[in-house]
This record gives C-alpha cells, structure tokens and sequence, in this order.
C-alpha cells in the first residue's frame, strides 16, 4: 500500500463512518479500485488503524458530552449520565457477543466480497429511507430500544451495513429523538472500536499482524486522514439527522449497490 493510497482510504473511512453509506462497504471497493489483494490479516489492521482514527474524531466532537457522563460516573449516584453509560454497556453486548464468537469468519467477509456489499448496500438504503418517513419521534431512549440499537449495531459488522445508518435509522424508527438518536449511535461505538484497537495494538506495534504490504508510515497517514475528515463529517451528520436529510444517502446507497452488483455480474 503507498502513501497516496493510504490517503484516499483514509478520506474514505472518515466520511463514511459518520455518513450512513456504510466505511467498511466503502473500503473494500476503495482497495478494489486501486488493485488492493490485501490478506485478511493486512487488510483487518489497515481497517482496525483507520477506525481508531475516526473514534478519535468522535472524542473531539462530543469531549463535553463525554466529560458529562465521566463526571457523572464519578458521583457514583444513580442519575442520567449513569443511565446513559448502562445504555450504552447494554447496547455492545450484542456487538460484542457475535464479534468475539465469529471473529475468524467475520475477518473473511472482509476480503473484496463486493457481490456481498452490493447486497447490503441496499438494506442500508432501505432502512435510510424508513427512517427519513418516520414522523413521531419524541420518544426517550429505554432499555428495550437500547438493546434493540445493540442488535442494529451487531448486524452493521457486515461489510456494506453502515453502523451509523443502521444504529441512527433504527433509532428513529423506533421514535427516538433524532438528535439523541445521532448522539447515541456515535458514543455507543466509542468503547468497541477503542476496546479492538487495543487488542490488536500489541501485534501491530511488533508487526505480526501487519505483513509485507501496509508500512508503518502509510498507517499513520491514514490515521491522521481518518481523524480530520471524521471531525467534519461527524458534525455534517448531526446536522443532516436533525433536518431529516436521510433519504438521500438512501438513494446513494442504492445507487452504488447497483453499480457494484452491475460490475460484478457484467
């Protein structure tokens, strides 16, 4: 991988992981494009770098709500920000589960499945355009919608369903106020990514996971790339879930899946 390609990835990760188009889908067809045969192993630490890039981005955004719910935590009092945390503890678990459990088979839906994305492309789609419709949403967030979120969340580790998409989509379509709908999806990913990242720091520092093909100094640049085109997409996002925008990104899924589905075929 070159540090130009590096680059680009790294754009990528960091508008597609606020954008509901799906950063993962939108990786695999990025390497795709530039010939990348990256293994499973090389192409999960390229993925797993540029995430943390973009859950860095996510501190940035909401440093004040994050500095809320820790001081909140540290009264060791029953309030809304220990509420808040139980809801997002509750909503890993499923992620959680299924990450741990099917690690191994997860690892190869990641190796240019596009027939697979194309296909996803177009649930993401779907539930962008349902949730664009839904009209009451007034609703607090509960322990059922919490756990619900999770289950949303646990589906996005598919290459193609977009976490942000699928956890916010979910949200209002079960009535949540869409600006906590989109404060929810991205704090509750927060511990996940930064909790992977950690695991797998270990084999990257020392190299064992990185192969011959992803160099330290393209790692970095995709990094860095991820973080500050994550900090600008991330408060666009915000902004597009409170005015109801969703149905676009909807038919832009739609039309990258045909496109995908199309070359594939054809």
């Amino acid at each position: 991988m070159t540090p130009i390609q590096a680059l680009f990835l790294g754009l990528i990760q960091g508008l597609t992981e606020f954008l509901p188009v799906s950063s993962s889908g939108h990786l695999e067809i990025g390497k795709a494009l530039f010939g990348l045969d990256l293994s499973g192993k090389e192409s999960l630490t390229f993925d797993v770098v540029v995430h943390a890039g973009t859950a860095l981005s996510t501190i940035v955004v909401f440093r004040k709500d994050i500095g809320q719910i820790i001081n909140g935590l540290l009264k060791f009092k029953w309030n809304a920000e220990t509420k808040f945390a139980l809801f997002i503890l509750v909503s890993m678990v499923p992620a959680g589960i299924i990450g741990l459990a099917f690690e191994e088979q997860i690892s190869a839906l990641f190796e240019g499945q596009l027939l697979l994305i194309g296909a996803t492309l177009t649930i993401t789609g779907l539930l962008l355009f349902m949730a664009d419709r839904a009209r009451d949403t007034n609703k607090e967030l509960n322990w059922v919608d919490a756990l619900i979120v999770g289950l949303a969340q646990a589906v996005a580790i598919l290459p193609g369903i977009s976490r942000s998409g699928s956890t916010i989509a979910t949200s209002v379509i079960l009535g949540i106020d869409r600006a906590k709908a989109a404060r929810f999806s991205f704090l509750m990913v927060l511990p996940i990514i930064l909790g992977k990242a950690l695991l797998d720091a270990k084999d990257i520092v020392s190299g064992e996971a990185m192969g011959t093909e992803v160099g330290a100094f393209p790692l970095v640049l995709g990094l860095l790339a991820a973080f500050f085109s994550g900090i600008v997409a991330c408060n666009w996002m915000i902004a597009l879930v409170k005015r109801s925008q969703l149905k676009y990104f909807s038919f832009y899924c739609f039309a990258v899946a045909l496109i995908v589905l199309v070359s594939q075929f054809f």
